[in-house]
């Protein structure tokens, strides 16, 4: 019996690390922040206020934001028609989406 509650206390441990390991928890987390401040101007990477400067990766790299540290200062402090986030969301809330975005822009922005 002891035997059979071992096994399941690994397993359980190996599911609940693997469920939340941080790639999958930012990606969930960076999406939601993204959806709630972001999507109404960059809904599937575009941009609806200056039509060149999308999140998606060709525009990221012309414009220098294809790094983490380049998009946290973007949201962070904003520019031009940008508003600064660094208020409203925590430096782990920007990382988050910035991570968020580089990937989605890395794979074509498939969800929008």
């Amino acid at each position: 019996m002891k035997r059979i509650f071992s096994i399941l206390a690994i397993a359980l441990t190996m599911f609940v690390s693997l469920a939340f390991s941080q790639p999958a928890f930012a990606a969930t987390a960076g999406e939601k922040i993204f959806i709630n401040n972001c999507a109404q101007c960059h809904a599937g990477g575009r941009n609806n206020v200056v039509a060149a400067k999308t999140l998606k990766t060709d525009a990221l790299e012309k414009y220098g934001k294809n790094t983490v540290e380049a998009i946290t200062l973007q949201v962070s402090k904003g520019k031009g028609a940008m508003p600064a986030f660094g208020k409203k969301l925590s430096a782990d809330e920007i990382n988050l989406v910035a991570n968020y975005v580089l990937d989605q822009a890395k794979n074509g922005w498939a969800k929008g």
